[in-house]
C-alpha cells in the first residue's frame, strides 16, 4: 500500500526516545517500590473444586466470597457450568480444613442450592517459584532465539534493535501492571510471550521493507531510505494492530475475570509493539550506524540466488 504522504517518523525518533526513555523509568521504579502482585500461581495458595446441580451464578458467588472476607478469591468454571474452581492465595493462622469449609459455606450461600466440595489442594510456594523461574527461562529464550534468528536472516544490528524493542515492549507491559498493582498470572506471562510474537512479527515486515529499499534505492541516505521504508508499511501495520486490537478489547469487556488479565496485557502490548516497530526498532538501528553496505547482496548471496 503505497502511502498518501511521506510522514517524518524518523525524525521524531529523539522524542520518542525521550517518550520511552520516561515510560522504562517508570516502570522500573515502579517494579522496586510496588513489584509485581503476583496470583496464586506464583505465590502458592489453596485450589478447591465444587459441584452444583444448576448453572452457577459466578458473579453472586464472587459478591458472597467478598463479603465474607475472601475478595481476592478467583473463581471460574471448571468444564461446564456446573463446576466451579476456586483458587485463593495462602491464608495463616487458619487451618485448612476449617477455611475449606468456610469457602463452601460462602459459596453455597451465593447459590439457590448447595453444592459439594470435590477436591481441595494445596499449591505449596516452591512450586509457584519455580513457574516464575520457568516463566523468567522462556523470555529469556525468546529474546536469545529472536537475536540469533534476526541476525542470520537480516543483520546484527538490526537483531540488537528487535531484541532492546521487544524487551522495551515488555517491561513496559509488567510497568502497567505493576504501577497499578494489577495480579500478574499466568494468563499475563503467557500474554507477555504472545506480545513477543506479535512485536517481532510487525518489526520483521518493517525489516524487510528497509532491506528492499536501501537494495533498490539510488539514495544514499541512510535516514530517508528508513523513512520511505517506514511509510510503505504503514498501512498493513495500522490495519494489522487496529484488528487485534479490536479483537482484544471485546475480550477485555465481555472475555470475563478469568482471562481479563491476558486480554489486558495484550492490548496494552499491541499498542505498545506497534510504536517500538516503528519508533523504536529501526531507530535503534540507525543509532548503530546501519548503512547501505550492510544489506547489499554479496557475492556469495548472488550465487545463490543464481542457481537453478
Amino acid at each position: 500500500m503505497k502511502p498518501i504522504r511521506q510522514l517524518d517518523f524518523l525524525g521524531k525518533r529523539k522524542l520518542a526516545f525521550i517518550f520511552s526513555s520516561i515510560l522504562l523509568l517508570i516502570s522500573v521504579i515502579s517494579f522496586f517500590v510496588n513489584g509485581l502482585s503476583f496470583g496464586i500461581d506464583f505465590t502458592g495458595g489453596s485450589v478447591y473444586e465444587m459441584h452444583y446441580n444448576q448453572s452457577v451464578d459466578l458473579e453472586k458467588m464472587r459478591s458472597t466470597l467478598a463479603e465474607r472476607g475472601f475478595a481476592d478469591a478467583n473463581v471460574q468454571h471448571f468444564g461446564s457450568s456446573e463446576e466451579v474452581l476456586l483458587r485463593l492465595k495462602p491464608i495463616e493462622n487458619i487451618n485448612q480444613q476449617e477455611l475449606g469449609q468456610q469457602i463452601l459455606d460462602a459459596a453455597n450461600a451465593s447459590q439457590p442450592e448447595p453444592g459439594e466440595m470435590r477436591r481441595v489442594e494445596f499449591v505449596g510456594p516452591q512450586v509457584g517459584d519455580e513457574l516464575l523461574d520457568d516463566g523468567g527461562l522462556a523470555l529469556l529464550f525468546a529474546f536469545i532465539g529472536v537475536m540469533i534468528y534476526v541476525s542470520i536472516r537480516f543483520e546484527w544490528k538490526f537483531s540488537v534493535g528487535a531484541v532492546l524493542a521487544l524487551i522495551h515492549d515488555s517491561v513496559i507491559t509488567l510497568g502497567f501492571f505493576s504501577v497499578f498493582h494489577w495480579e500478574f498470572d499466568m494468563t499475563v506471562l503467557s500474554a507477555i510471550l504472545a506480545i513477543i510474537g506479535y512485536s517481532i512479527n510487525d518489526t520483521i515486515v518493517v525489516y524487510d521493507r528497509i532491506r528492499e529499499t536501501f537494495r533498490i534505492s539510488r539514495k544514499t541516505d541512510v535516514e530517508e531510505i528508513t523513512n520511505n521504508a517506514l511509510n510503505e508499511t504503514l498501512g498493513r501495520t495500522i490495519l494489522t494492530s487496529f484488528t487485534v486490537f479490536l479483537t482484544v478489547l471485546a475480550l477485555v469487556f465481555l472475555g470475563g475475570k478469568t482471562i481479563h488479565g491476558f486480554a489486558i496485557a495484550m492490548l496494552i502490548g499491541v499498542v505498545v509493539g506497534t510504536y517500538s516497530s516503528i519508533y523504536v526498532a529501526s531507530a535503534i538501528a540507525l543509532a548503530l550506524g546501519l548503512n547501505k553496505e550492510d544489506l547489499l547482496i554479496t557475492q556469495k548471496e548472488s550465487v545463490l540466488d543464481d542457481l537453478p
